[in-house]
């Protein structure tokens, strides 16, 4: 295997000088860079990209921070930045905090990622004031993907969850739904993240439109999972009075919420109707009625922000400021799971 030290003694300089010829640094003359082009040609020596990175003062590598990777939302928009990273040269170091307040701070303070990447991508990770301090000392280019957390220059990739969260209520309201329930994320969750306060918002501003002023026993908190919709709806059957249909804050609890329907003997959508937000790979299969939100293309986007500058490419996505957020689109998608009210 041909080494450095051999393209040096055939071009008749320093491995230093080899480095920096193929590297096109401009303190190596003309006349010496094509020596070294030519002898590398010769032997047939392919620069490590890895090694001519790290002398170029880049490690090329991304950290992606996510709360849960288990969760359908942060594995496809993980998984569509990897691939754009990949394409563009770079690695992909993945921090899954777990749940876990404490991988929080290994990971955002003490330094952790300090000369170990040349960038950051925060994935729906909340933050403190402290947080956004450490990161902000960490003067590396970021950006955040449905976060309610804003970090000084970076960018944010998100969708409107509050208006997202109309239009599912205002589906079910159009519907002749009036006992409308909610059930959503836990918000004493050590990394609960803002979008289940802002799908709160949303369903309840639905609500006062239509003349109606929202129930808190109609309003269930669970954890942001199946396991956690099911919860909440045997909560709400607990409580009597069901409701006619049911608003989950996002379509794993939606699938929770079928299951506890299921096993109480109650049909969907001819006694409850139900719908979610993701438009997660499952709820085609499930018949699930959502709100779809572009995961695919936010993983994209983020990772466009975070890569052009340091790629040194001009685009659209360089035109945005930063500070700014980037809102795409989301869009209703009415499967089985939701049909106008029966009457009482």
């Amino acid at each position: 295997m041909t080494k450095i030290d051999d393209v040096a003694r055939l071009a008749g300089v320093s491995t230093a000088t080899v480095s920096r010829a193929l590297r096109g640094l401009p303190t190596v003359s003309a006349a010496t860079r094509s020596r070294v082009l030519a002898a590398a040609e010769q032997l047939q020596y392919a620069v490590s990209p890895s090694a001519s990175r790290l002398a170029g003062g880049r490690t090329g590598t991304v950290a992606v921070v996510v709360p849960r990777i288990t969760r359908w939302f942060f594995g496809v928009v993980v998984e569509a930045a990897e691939d754009f990273f990949h394409r563009a040269g770079y690695d992909l170091l993945l921090h899954n905090l777990g749940g876990r307040e404490q991988n929080r701070q290994r990971v955002l303070h003490a330094a952790h990622l300090h000369k170990r990447v040349d960038a950051i991508m925060l994935v729906a990770t909340p933050l403190r004031a402290t947080d956004v301090a450490a990161l902000a000392a960490l003067d590396l280019p970021g950006v955040t993907i449905s976060s309610g957390t804003t970090v000084p220059g970076w960018p944010c990739v998100r969708i409107d969850d509050v208006a997202a969260a109309r239009t599912a209520t205002r589906h079910l309201l159009d519907l002749g739904h009036r006992r409308i329930a909610h059930i959503s994320g836990d918000p004493d969750d050590e990394l609960a993240f803002s979008a289940h306060l802002d799908r709160r918002r949303g369903h309840q501003e639905a609500l006062r439109a239509a003349g109606l002023q929202p129930d808190p026993s109609l309003d269930v908190e669970s954890s942001f999972d199946i396991a956690g919709g099911t919860r909440a709806t045997e909560e709400l059957l607990r409580r009597g009075d069901p409701p006619t249909a049911i608003f989950a804050a996002c379509d794993e609890m939606a699938m929770g919420a079928l299951t506890a329907l299921r096993d109480a003997g109650l049909r969907v959508p001819q006694d409850v109707s139900v719908i979610g937000i993701d438009d997660h790979a499952l709820s085609g299969v499930l018949g699930l009625s959502t709100i779809a939100q572009p995961a695919v293309e936010q993983g994209r986007l983020a990772a466009q922000l975070l890569l052009d500058p340091l790629c040194g490419r001009a685009g659209d996505a360089n035109m945005i400021k930063p500070d700014s957020s980037v809102i795409l689109n989301t869009r209703l998608v009415v499967r089985d799971s939701t049909a106008p009210a029966r009457a009482h």
